[in-house]
């Protein structure tokens, strides 16, 4: 017989591990909760001849334990005591990045964090029975830790770039807001990331070559589209037809929605629209 026995006064992890306990699929297994000087122990006793799999279900609950019930409160302690120098509203806004980055990519992310935390327990199970679960998780987790920290880090750097981003777009706003119309309709044809620009006789607009005031594009790219937005910045159009022969906004399309605010409307079913998809 093998037995395990995890200390912790904290009542969401006991909940959280007997209702695991309960589902565990193994036959040869029951465990106890009982309340001693310092600690609550849930000891667990296995009966069968397979040690390695008791083993191995026991540390995958515990490591999908700390994931599940404890990385919020990890990504909140790295942040507030490493980025301390951000508002309160900037941090939460980074731990908002952190949880976007894991569901992008969460498969990846999951596995390299599970798989760490299972070492950690595993190692330390394979020679000891008793779990102090809360010195356990504050001292030896490092490696799940330092996971966390190259995440937070991650979603800093992306919460800096859309602060900057946003920043721009702002400033582009108060120009196009501040300065005269310099013509009356510009239509924008849009197709796999390709602009071309036609005044209201359905002329074509020659896209700008030059950088349109440099204090405004010189830290930010809008890749193939700069020479457009050049454009669309010195034409400063008070009405911005965008047809999209592909039905598809993509970040480009949200930017001039951003910038031109109102000035905008987006069709991809008008006559200029079914003209333009015949000929391609």
């Amino acid at each position: 017989m093998k037995s395990i026995c995890i200390k912790t006064n904290n009542l969401n992890l006991i909940q959280y591990l007997q209702n695991e306990f309960n589902n565990i699929d193994l036959q040869e297994i029951c465990f106890s909760c009982n309340q001693f000087k310092h600690y609550k122990n849930i000891i667990i006793h296995y009966t069968g001849n397979d040690n390695e799999l008791f083993l191995n279900r026991i540390c995958c609950i515990l490591s999908l334990l700390v994931i599940d019930e404890l990385e919020d409160s990890f990504f909140n302690k790295i942040i507030y005591h490493n980025y301390f120098y951000f508002e309160s509203l900037e941090q939460k806004q980074i731990a908002d990045f952190c949880h976007d980055i894991n569901i992008n990519n969460y498969t990846e992310i999951f596995d390299k964090k599970f798989n760490s935390l299972y070492e950690c327990f595993y190692t330390f199970l394979l020679d000891n029975k008793n779990l102090f679960l809360d010195g356990f998780i504050n001292f030896r987790i490092k490696p799940y830790l330092n996971i966390l920290n190259d995440l937070v880090l991650e979603a800093v750097n992306n919460y800096i770039v859309e602060k900057e981003y946003l920043e721009f777009l702002s400033l582009l706003r108060l120009y196009v807001n501040s300065q005269p119309n310099n013509i009356n309709l510009v239509h924008i044809i849009y197709s796999n990331q390709e602009s071309i620009l036609l005044n209201e006789n359905k002329e074509i607009i020659a896209n700008s070559n030059e950088h349109f005031q440099s204090k405004y594009l010189s830290d930010i790219s809008f890749s193939s589209n700069d020479y457009t937005l050049n454009s669309l910045l010195t034409l400063l159009p008070e009405k911005i037809f965008i047809h999209l022969l592909d039905g598809y906004i993509d970040e480009f399309i949200n930017t001039l929605q951003a910038v031109f605010v109102n000035r905008v409307q987006i069709c991809n079913d008008c006559n200029v629209c079914n003209i333009f998809k015949k000929n391609r």
